[in-house]
């Protein structure tokens, strides 16, 4: 199954929710990345998925994630929005089901972080993905 290559964050998390969909309990993403890994590491820390391993293939390397069972829905924003600090907002309005459900990915000039983290930092950034 060859799967195109245009957006590889989003290509990991579809596969992720298609695995959690089947309730499969592990799901294998490649190619890794730096910015993938802080994905999974946000995710991790929000209780959507268990823990996760990079393991090197040679090539690019892949990622094993173990899943709990919790994403109903997670997906890559495109295009990825600037967002000023006081937009989120309107962002979580559009992408998540309702008021404090869910977390919004956000990539910031201070690394990679939930939205909610970038209010408290009042940093706006680019967003990468939404989960819930």
């Amino acid at each position: 199954m060859k799967m195109g290559m245009t957006d590889p964050i989003a290509d990991a998390l579809t596969n992720l929710k298609n695995h959690e969909n089947a309730a499969k309990n592990e799901c294998i993403i490649r190619p890794a990345s730096k910015l993938l890994k802080e994905i999974l590491r946000i995710m991790q820390e929000k209780g959507y998925i268990g823990t996760y391993e990079f393991v090197d293939d040679g090539r690019q390397g892949i990622f094993k994630v173990h899943l709990i069972g919790k994403i109903n829905d997670c997906r890559a924003i495109k295009p990825r929005y600037a967002v000023k600090k006081d937009e989120f907002e309107k962002y979580e309005k559009k992408y998540l089901p309702s008021y404090d459900v869910g977390t919004i990915i956000v990539t910031t000039p201070k690394g990679v972080v939930a939205h909610k983290d970038a209010k408290e930092m009042a940093v706006g950034g680019r967003l990468l993905a939404y989960i819930y």
